[in-house]
């Protein structure tokens, strides 16, 4: 059973500093790009960004240079800094996996980020 669970959402002043992690179980986390979606109240989900095995990543517009995407293959977890975040940064996060086998899609329950002040 694949499983991915985020935690680190919450609320924060604009300016402020989040980290999500996401865990995961039942992927080949070696063989899967992980990555961040969000969505905000009325609006569609939006890429905020995916990295690689090899630690490659790419960042929506709005986030470059204030999320940093991160993982750790031994524990199958990836992370998600952001920093100088701002009130248009609020919504439910999600966390996001692709695996190369089969090219498999999996996602996480979701964690709301808030920014306000």
């Amino acid at each position: 059973q694949v499983q991915l669970v985020e935690s680190g959402g919450g609320r924060v002043q604009p300016g402020g500093s989040l980290r999500l992690s996401c865990t995961t179980s039942g992927i080949i986390f070696g063989l899967s790009d992980m990555g961040w979606y969000r969505q905000a109240p009325g609006a569609q989900r939006q890429l905020v960004g995916i990295i690689t095995p090899a630690g490659i990543a790419n960042y929506e517009e709005s986030v470059k240079g204030r999320f940093t995407l991160t993982r750790d293959n031994a524990e199958t977890t990836v992370y998600l800094q952001m920093d100088s975040l701002k009130p248009g940064d609020t919504a439910v996060y999600y966390c996001y996996a692709r695996s190369y086998v089969r090219s498999l899609e999996f996602w996480g329950q979701g964690t709301q980020v808030t920014v306000s002040s």
